[in-house]
């Protein structure tokens, strides 16, 4: 360790949204950060910064995420922040990140990773062939949206936004039969009395970098890049790499609905990926394994012939 250990007068500042998931994130950094360097809590700051996405009025009229603007809107505030010197770095749930950063950021470092399922969430049913017909179902993600319609194209699905909280209240308050949360994010927030049913990937496959925690910083900022390498988790980076890869190519935006998982067995990679419809009318799916160190050009060759098999007017949505 060559850099100045943060200190009670020069803290190292984390920035982080301001909901109990996100919050719970930057203790968890803070945390691994602390050990990792035999530092006292008084040595860092976390810094709460409200976002375009954390708007209230917004959240409580369960407006779509493309009406709204893109993935940067949980981010932007935090990366302006961070561009001002306000903060030193920043702590995300990766499957918010955009796959390219603002010029002199960088997302390089990974915390190992959680859960990578989604969880089936209602007090009637385990499973989604449990729900009735015309089920009314609320999700905020267009990929689970997309996914669930294509299995059981009778649901009604209806928009469903806010943080884990707000989002078990509605669904407590009648608003939907059942509703979907990242299984991480249970965890995280040691919400054990959630009546959640994991569902395996081979059911609904998981959003891209779900379940991963990464932290940003600036890229001259040598001091937390090198307090940062202390608690980075390779493997999850190499996961990353290749669904990250994967979303890029495919121009993933809040109107495309991608979902991929990576995972690696000794030195091998299998990436599943795929790209569907908005209305869930059509789904295609590769899946494919390579060499670790080749994970990211799997991606971009996945997204490739995801594209080529999509073919004319699949995307036309998007026009």
């Amino acid at each position: 360790m060559t850099a100045q250990l943060p200190t009670p007068a020069s803290p190292l500042k984390i920035g982080t949204r301001g909901s109990p998931l996100a919050l719970a994130q930057a203790y968890e950094t803070r945390n691994r950060l602390m050990a990792a360097h035999d530092l006292p809590d008084y040595a860092f700051e976390i810094v709460v910064i409200t976002t375009t996405g954390d708007n209230r009025a917004m959240i409580e009229a369960d407006r779509p995420l493309k009406e709204i603007g893109n993935k940067g809107l949980f981010t932007k505030e935090i990366e302006e922040a961070m561009v001002r010197g306000d903060i030193d770095i920043a702590v995300h749930s990766t499957k918010d990140m955009p796959t390219v950063q603002p010029a002199g950021l960088i997302l390089d470092t990974f915390l190992p990773r959680e859960d990578v399922r989604d969880a089936f969430i209602s007090a009637g049913a385990t499973s989604i062939a449990d729900l009735a017909a015309g089920a009314i179902v609320g999700t905020s993600s267009l990929r689970r949206r997309a996914q669930l319609l294509n299995r059981r194209p009778d649901l009604n699905v209806v928009e469903f936004r806010g943080n884990v909280q707000t989002r078990l209240k509605k669904l407590t308050d009648g608003v939907a039969e059942c509703t979907f949360l990242a299984l991480a994010g249970l965890n995280r927030l040691d919400m054990d009395g959630v009546p959640a049913t994991a569902i395996p990937p081979e059911d609904m496959l998981p959003a891209i970098a779900q379940g991963a925690i990464s932290i940003e910083r600036r890229i001259d900022d040598t001091r937390a890049a090198d307090l940062l390498a202390a608690i980075h988790d390779h493997e999850t980076e190499q996961r990353l790499r290749a669904e990250r890869a994967f979303l890029a190519a495919l121009d993933g935006s809040c109107e495309t609905p991608i979902a991929g998982l990576a995972e690696l067995d000794g030195p091998t990679l299998r990436l599943r990926g795929e790209v569907l419809r908005p209305d869930g009318t059509e789904v295609i799916r590769d899946d494919q394994t390579c060499p670790i160190e080749d994970g990211a050009e799997l991606g971009r060759s996945m997204a490739a012939k995801l594209l080529e098999q999509a073919g004319q007017g699949f995307f036309e949505w998007r026009s």
